[in-house]
């Protein structure tokens, strides 16, 4: 092993050397952190500056940098030194960019900036270059589950891009929901009529590509390993099982339709009422004829229900919209007014959702003679041959009806997203307890779920990511959406499978922290057994062997620190990130006597929202007390509560916690931890109370990456807070 060589490198741009005495800083880097090599640089991330760097790595074996700059989300390409540990102290938005212009504050902002220089130091000590996890999973074939359209364009997609793709589909052949269509929505120009599906062409290519193998009649018996190395059983219909290895998992499920029997006021069962997968089968049989009831009698009127059963608020149906079907009504009433524009075709409505091009879509239904109206349908009755529909006409304020022979429901898509052990048997939009995965994980045999049945991503960043690491959702089970953005939808998840079979083969993490060599480590010898890091764990990274150990598979991991966090006795940790490297930054601060009026006040802040919000707060130039500390952290459920006591311990005044949103409606990129993090810290106030601390001086908060002026309020009005509480009585002590 290489002799450890440190470095520090303090940049004068941007403003810093106008604001700060970078010579102050360079004893400080050279005497107090023990800086080997210390330098200035007047621009240091031109290229100059960064051959400056270069160089002594290369030629003074300087092994561990210090780079007092900006921020470590700033300039991260020219600051990319692989074969080095490096640390960053935030001199331009931390410091310079949030404290207050005027000579009343110099020195203020310079003990700030001394600070995070002594915090980059200390860091920069306890760090380590990671080595890569030396478990590589070298496999990188992909296995898509689902034959429909999703699940085709996903297997095409990657097959297209040079990688093996295994595709399994529990029917006879491929095709999916798609292939129960007669026509589909159009999808590109012109947006005038309902245009050809291209599912015969799309199983064609599927059914012939050379990189493509197709397991019909097949479902998954088991799935075990991780990203790069899972394990799949296959059973087929006839009982033979066969396995194949996979390096990433697509799962393109798909749905089925609400339960027409289910909306008995809608006339749900009755023979003359229909969903709109049961017009389709009619518009198929009738092959571009006037399409006939079951009966066989023809259709005169016809009348279509929008959001039936869905957007219910009640709790007795689906509560969200489905998004495809008002498009999908305007081309099934097309089907009639192409075949005979005689019929009396109307489409009932109390939003038409019809985005993008959808607009002309429904324009061309109006020219030809489609009858949109405004209503409600309290009712569904059989009267004579056909059947009578009572609404509420919403634009005339004013209860009425209407009669039709048939009925058609826009009833909604339930995912197919397998065993969901959180729903009441009576909830709605509760799935079949068929496991579609079968994972041995210890946390289940599916992906989690939301409450509304729909496979878990995090929607706004990471919208094909699941909580279980190399496996991706794509299409309806994901969320409802029609043919165009399921192919979109699956054209995505098959990147982000490519991305995970790479990452598994190089030892990388994979999102949100995508290129991290760190892995967690653990000392056995003072593990209590405890549990909470399997339990607590969001992606079910952490088993156990047969001594109840813990056992960390590295593919898995996310490398979010949860498991750090959870240990009461601080024994996991990773090389470039541990209970020491932020430790250590919080007693590297300079800490005033409590006669002194000024408070130092410590921020964790999540690295994913808080932290970025931090940094906009100084690009907004909002300015925020000099009396804060911040340190970044991967998520907040890393934060182990020994850093807390530690930060009251050395006479802080106050510690702010700043995370992702959680609870329904989670932001946090690490699913639980922000929310594991308010559990935690719930608990504290014992530990406020055996220091005999008042309990505000440890606060969370929710901090999204957009609330840059908000983040800067938060700051002022706590330290005005911790002013009026006053000075800890700890610092005495510390």
């Amino acid at each position: 092993m290489a002799e450890t060589k440190t470095a520090a490198y303090i940049c004068a741009g941007c403003g810093i050397g106008d604001k700060i005495d970078v010579g102050q800083l360079e004893k400080i880097a050279q005497k107090e952190g023990k800086m080997q090599v210390v330098k200035r640089h007047d621009f240091l991330c031109n290229e100059e500056g960064v051959q400056l760097i270069r160089n002594d790595i290369a030629n003074e074996g300087v092994t561990h940098v210090v780079v007092a700059a900006c921020s470590r989300r700033s300039k991260t390409e020219a600051f990319d030194f692989p074969s080095i540990a490096m640390a960053r102290a935030n001199l331009r938005e931390g410091v310079i960019w949030v404290v207050a212009e005027g000579s009343a504050h110099d020195e203020v902002r310079q003990e700030m900036a001394n600070d995070y220089v002594r915090m980059g130091c200390a860091e920069l000590k306890k760090m380590k270059l990671p080595e890569g996890n030396p478990d590589k999973a070298e496999n990188r074939r992909i296995l898509v589950v689902g034959g429909g359209m999703a699940g085709m364009t996903a297997a095409l997609e990657a097959a297209e891009t040079g990688y093996a793709v295994v595709l399994l589909e529990k029917q006879s052949k491929l095709g999916g929901w798609a292939a129960q269509l007669w026509k589909r929505v159009p999808f590109k120009e012109p947006y005038a009529a309902p245009q050809d599906t291209g599912v015969a062409e799309l199983i064609a290519k599927v059914s012939k590509h050379p990189r493509i193998s197709v397991h019909l009649n097949s479902t998954i018996a088991e799935t075990s390993g991780a990203p790069g190395r899972f394990n799949v059983k296959i059973a087929q219909e006839s009982g033979a099982v066969s396995e194949e290895l996979v390096g990433a998992i697509i799962q393109a499920s798909g749905f089925t339709s609400y339960d027409i029997t289910k909306l008995p006021e809608l006339g749900g069962g009755l023979p003359n009422v229909i969903d709109q997968a049961g017009l389709e089968a009619l518009a198929i049989s009738a092959n571009g004829a006037p399409i006939k009831r079951a009966d066989g009698k023809e259709v005169k009127s016809v009348t279509f229900i929008q959001c039936a059963g869905q957007r219910d608020e009640s709790g007795t149906h689906l509560p969200y919209c489905s998004g495809h079907c008002c498009a999908t009504s305007i081309k099934q009433a097309m089907y009639f007014k192409d075949a005979n524009p005689d019929i009396e075709t109307v489409v009932m409505y109390t939003d038409l959702r019809v985005p993008g091009m959808g607009e002309d879509f429904y324009r061309s239904a109006q020219e030809k003679g489609v009858v949109f109206t405004k209503g409600k349908a309290s009712k569904v009755e059989t009267t004579g041959s056909g059947s009578k529909v009572s609404f509420r006409d919403l634009i005339l304020d004013e209860d009425t009806s209407i009669d039709a022979d048939l009925v058609v429901l826009a009833t909604g898509q339930v995912p197919n997203s397998g065993v969901n052990i959180d729903l009441p048997d009576d909830d709605p939009v509760k799935t079949q307890q068929v496991s579609i995965l079968n994972l041995n994980y210890r946390q289940g045999k599916d992906l989690p779920q939301l409450k509304q049945g729909l496979t878990d991503s995090h929607f706004i960043c990471f919208p094909y990511e699941t909580r279980r690491t190399g496996i991706y959702a794509a299409g309806p089970v994901r969320r409802p959406m029609d043919l165009l953005q399921a192919t979109e939808d699956a054209t995505g998840a098959a990147l982000k499978a490519i991305q995970a079979v790479e990452n598994a083969d190089a030892g990388r993490a994979a999102h949100p922290r995508v290129g991290d060599l760190s892995y967690p480590m653990v000392r056995l010898e003072g593990c209590t057994q405890c549990k909470r890091c399997t339990v607590e764990c969001p992606f079910g990274a952490i088993d156990e062997d047969e001594r109840r150990f813990p056992v960390f598979n590295e593919s898995r991991c996310r490398r979010c620190g949860t498991c750090m966090g959870a240990c009461p006795v601080r024994v996991i940790s990773f090389e470039n990130y541990s209970v020491d490297t932020v430790g250590m930054q919080i007693k590297a601060v300079d800490m005033p006597d409590e006669f002194s009026e000024r408070p130092r006040i410590l921020i964790l802040a999540c690295e994913n929202d808080a932290y970025p919000a931090l940094d906009m707060a100084g690009l907004a130039r909002h300015v925020y007390s000099a009396f804060v500390r911040a340190i970044p952290v991967r998520c907040l459920g890393s934060v182990n509560a020994i850093w807390i006591t530690d930060a009251l311990n050395s006479g802080y005044d106050g510690v702010m916690m700043m995370g992702c949103k959680h609870g329904e409606n989670y932001q946090c990129h690490f699913v639980k931890g922000s929310e594991l993090a308010n559990y935690r810290m719930s608990k504290i106030d014992d530990t406020l109370k055996q220091l005999g601390l008042e309990k505000e001086r440890v606060a969370s908060y929710e901090v999204a990456i957009t609330d840059s002026a908000r983040v800067a309020a938060l700051i002022n009005d706590y330290v005005a807070k911790i002013v009026e509480i006053g000075m800890s009585p700890m610092k005495g002590f510390a």
